[in-house]
């Protein structure tokens, strides 16, 4: 039974990177009532044998390769008014390093800046989920479908951010410049609050450019084309600054822009390094399983000596008879040693894990957590009830059980957070844990058939044929099952997903749910590569 309080503590999220690749992004916060916080990810790939997906032709090596992992603690959520206010912002505690006069370790002034980065991404992308909300609002309004929303609040809430971005960025250099003129850094210090100040301006010209990008549907009217205006400014100026200081991360149309990707890819990995945790990993798997096999194989030897001995005893040792049974022992003391090792392996299997990672505190080096990680294959996995539910809404589905056999594959991970171990935000809120698993689909589409083919056609008037282009691709249904254990806090969901790939790869994800008359399916598009840029077309008096 969920519990009303455990919501919280326990968020997934499920999207598409790319053509190749879906990503599912899950947020571990601990309520800091007990000790450990247990938490099970179980996905389960339900795959058309037409895919030729078993456990020979894609071996846990090749899943564990395919499968891209990400730990690190969640960016501390601060309002604009508690990043230039709070006691807990990295700008004030900066900040107070010039007015009290002490600097510290260096390290700890690069932590502090990048961290602000971390904060003011974080801040900068709920104000423009705020404004996409509002546009969404206003736009409802103006087709008709809802009563017509003031773009008062939008104004106030654009101008708002605008003006507290703005403080930010000032008070940020402010402070950087007065301790580079009061304290002797180092080259490397200096480099990285010149790389936290130009990741600052970038987030910012992002997320309001953005926002632009999402009121392009609003009417060209006085009011909103004022707010593109006062938006668009600090684009500009932001751009200006770059390049007054001769950086390369500014947007130039009619190029590919391959720096300033590189840039800002650099710049956002640099800054958020610091929430990222260390791991160590390990297969206590293996080490049992050689125990195991050393047990099997003293079973088998104990049956080989014990025909010997009978033998020894029952013949001369210089006879026929003694060698056939010597022999013969022989033979099956082989057979039953790998008999048992095939045993002990499924055994392990069963109920061991195969991978287990520590989870390090980046900065202290000590114990946040362990993670631990299997994967099964066909008999091995037993579908939860919930799953089979929920899948079984599908008549394609049910009509097809026992007819056309699936393959089936379950990924299983086990986190265990300590809760003493994880840092404390404002007012003593346990740190949270954002755990991100990016899932390659390259390999399921090796024996796929060709995305595109033709079917004839007849048209009705005239009976003449014509050729019209078909699509091919496939269904491959992948069940998550989430378990929190937080104390008093227990809860369960499953969630099911579609995704329709071709040769290509994932055309579309399909997250189904149950409804009354069967699933229905919210569908997310993978996005389309980017399209080369056209050059701009010369003046007619070059």
């Amino acid at each position: 039974m969920a519990d009303a309080g455990s919501r919280e503590l326990f968020e997934t999220k499920l999207d598409i990177h790319d053509r190749k690749q879906f990503e599912l992004k899950l947020e571990y916060q601990p309520s800091g009532t007990d000790d450990e916080s247990e938490y099970l990810v179980e996905a389960t790939f339900f795959l058309p044998r037409a895919l030729n997906i078993t456990s020979d032709t894609y071996p846990r090596e090749d899943f564990y390769a395919d499968l891209h992992n990400y730990v690190r603690f969640k960016t501390p959520v601060l309002s604009f008014d508690e990043l230039l206010t709070g006691d807990h912002s990295p700008l004030v505690q900066l900040e107070q390093r010039v007015t009290f006069g002490v600097l510290g370790p260096q390290g700890e002034v690069v932590y502090d800046a990048k961290m602000l980065g971390c904060v003011l991404r974080g801040a900068l992308r709920r104000f423009g989920r705020g404004m996409k909300a509002q546009c969404a609002r206003l736009t409802s309004g103006l087709d008709g479908r809802a009563e017509p929303a003031t773009p008062v609040e939008l104004q106030k809430l654009a101008r708002r951010s605008i003006d507290a971005t703005q403080r930010v960025l000032q008070r940020f250099r402010t402070t950087v410049a007065v301790l580079g003129e009061k304290y002797e850094l180092s080259d490397k210090t200096q480099a990285a609050l010149r790389l936290v100040d130009e990741y600052l301006s970038l987030v910012v010209e992002q997320s309001f450019r953005r926002i632009v990008v999402q009121m392009d549907a609003m009417p060209r009217t006085a009011v909103y084309d004022e707010l593109r205006r006062e938006l668009m400014d600090v684009v500009i100026a932001d751009e200006s600054y770059r390049k007054q200081h001769s950086l390369a991360s500014v947007i130039a149309p009619g190029s590919d822009n391959e720096e300033y990707t590189h840039r800002i890819g650099f710049l956002k990995k640099f800054c958020m390094n610091i929430l990222f945790l260390d791991v160590q990993r390990s297969s206590p798997r293996k080490a049992w399983e050689e125990v195991l096999f050393a047990l099997a194989a003293g079973l088998a030897m104990a049956f080989a000596l014990g025909v010997g001995f009978f033998a020894q005893n029952r013949y001369p040792q210089v006879s026929f008879n003694f060698f056939v049974i010597a022999v013969i022992g022989y033979m099956l003391k082989d057979r039953i040693k790998e008999g048992l090792r095939r045993l002990a392996a499924a055994y392990a299997g069963k109920f061991l894990y195969e991978r287990e990672t520590r989870i390090l505190d980046p900065v202290t080096h000590e114990d946040v957590g362990v993670c631990k990680e299997k994967i099964d294959y066909g008999a091995n996995v037993q579908v939860p009830d919930d799953v089979l539910r929920l899948r079984n809404q599908d008549d394609l589905i049910v009509a097809a059980q026992g007819e056309l056999p699936e393959n089936v594959i379950r990924y299983r991970k086990k986190i265990v957070l300590e809760s003493d171990m994880l840092p404390r935000v404002a007012d003593g809120i346990v740190s949270g844990v954002t755990d991100i698993i990016r899932v390659n689909v390259a390999r399921l589409l090796h024996d796929m058939d060709d995305p595109d083919y033709t079917i004839d056609y007849v048209d009705l008037e005239d009976y003449s044929v014509e050729k019209l282009r078909a699509a091919k691709a496939y269904r491959v249904d992948v069940a998550f099952r989430f378990s929190v254990d937080d104390g008093k806090h227990r809860e369960t969901t499953v969630k099911l997903v579609r995704l329709v790939l071709d040769r290509n790869g994932i055309k579309r994800m399909n997250e189904l749910s149950h409804s009354g008359s069967g699933l229905r399916s919210r569908v997310k598009v993978a996005p389309s590569p980017p399209e080369a840029p056209q050059p701009r077309p010369a003046p007619l008096n070059a």
